[in-house]
């Protein structure tokens, strides 16, 4: 894999793609693979659980240029495997093998469910298939889900567009039993019925394929600069700048007081359960307060604390020394420098939601077993954390 901007890439080739994606057919277990494309990967890059959802599928396979010229940079070669290419290849092996296929297609899109069936019927004559039209969601209907699983299909295609259909696939494909692959592929189905002209062959090898939907649609000129223009600035920034940077980062001690004494919230990571830490998170050019309150709530669910103290630039740690923690990272940073917000809780432990992108679980410790609790990558920090937290508090 190759990571670019925090998003894990597959560098499988086409043969190697269709060879994995039938095992995953023929499998006994629910798979889902997803096809970022630069657009995508800024957007996930804003919303945490999109971020999550990307990075939990399957597979991801490179769907823009631009991704290859940024692996490129990093030395590695990416594949560029468009959804609206494997579509039809997964649409003919479906056909060929009476693999059961359904399409949740957007309702207000350019294709309509009228118009893939008709195209389906005329491309895939023996192709046993299914559509439903659905607004953008997250979640299926209980209705829709009874359609689904009384259909019984075994490959679903999402094409609800950025982030809706990857993050229904993530939300939905374990109430689905069936399914053995589920992929999101956008605008795919629109190339397919020609509601959308593709750009010529030879631009799409060219990679300027941002150059013909400029022409073709200049209402998405805003969408193509982010495209092209930001991406490949933040691409050169996260390769060449940010390595010799520390990130600006806060660490919550979030207390209560109780009759057994002083507890610290603590909670454990969704990538590593066995991780135990403070909330945390990136300051993003905000104060200390402003971003602790915000990382709190967001990984917390809850506002139900009153912020005592802040303190500025209390540790330095270099990602270097990580070694295999390096899957932590989701920048091209130096390291990490962290200020400290400290805050006493005064609501009840069911205020407290965390999200599942962040974490697994939360709980309660002693001030004096929190050193030897969290992670040992964590307990640098701690270390240097628990001075101002007593001086605080005391």
């Amino acid at each position: 894999m190759v990571n670019i901007l925090g998003i894990n890439l597959s560098t499988l080739n086409r043969t190697e793609l269709l060879s994995r994606l039938d095992s995953f057919l023929n499998s006994g277990k629910s798979h889902y693979l997803v096809t970022p494309n630069p657009e995508i990967i800024l957007r996930a890059n804003k919303d945490e659980e999109y971020f999550f959802v990307l990075n939990s599928a399957d597979l991801a396979i490179a769907d823009g240029f631009g991704l290859v010229l940024a692996g490129l940079l990093r030395g590695q070669i990416i594949p560029r495997i468009t959804g609206s290419d494997l579509t039809p290849l997964l649409l003919k092996k479906a056909e060929q093998e009476q693999i059961k296929t359904l399409i949740i297609n957007w309702d207000s899109g350019l294709s309509k469910a009228e118009d893939i069936n008709t195209t389906l019927k005329t491309l895939y004559p023996k192709l046993v298939f299914k559509v439903i039209d659905t607004p953008k969601k997250i979640n299926l209907t209980a209705e829709e889900r009874e359609q689904i699983n009384s259909f019984e299909p075994a490959l679903v295609f999402t094409a609800l567009g950025a982030p809706y259909q990857e993050k229904l696939i993530w939300h939905e494909i374990k109430n689905l039993p069936s399914v053995r692959l589920a992929l999101a592929v956008g605008g795919s189905f629109d190339f397919l019925t020609k509601k959308i002209k593709r750009a010529p062959r030879l631009m799409r090898r060219l990679g300027i394929e941002w150059l013909w939907r400029l022409i073709s649609q200049p209402q998405r000129i805003n969408r193509i600069w982010q495209a092209t223009v930001v991406f490949g600035l933040k691409v050169l920034k996260d390769n060449f700048i940010l390595p010799l940077l520390y990130r600006s980062n806060v660490a919550v001690m979030l207390y209560k007081k109780t009759s057994a004494g002083i507890k610290i919230l603590i909670v454990a990571r969704t990538s590593d359960p066995s991780h135990w830490q403070m909330p945390q998170g990136g300051r993003d050019h905000e104060s200390i307060e402003a971003a602790g309150i915000r990382e709190a709530r967001e990984e917390l669910g809850t506002d139900k604390f009153i912020v005592k103290k802040t303190f500025k630039n209390v540790y330095d740690y270099n990602f270097k020394k990580l070694g295999k923690e390096k899957k932590y990272r989701k920048s091209g940073y130096k390291g990490q420098r962290q200020s400290l917000m400290i805050a006493e809780f005064t609501g009840d432990d069911s205020d407290i939601k965390i999200n599942f992108w962040d974490h697994v679980a939360w709980k309660w410790i002693d001030i004096d077993k929190l050193f030897e609790t969290v992670h040992p990558y964590r307990q640098g920090g701690v270390k240097e954390f628990l001075p101002y937290f007593l001086k605080t508090i005391n």
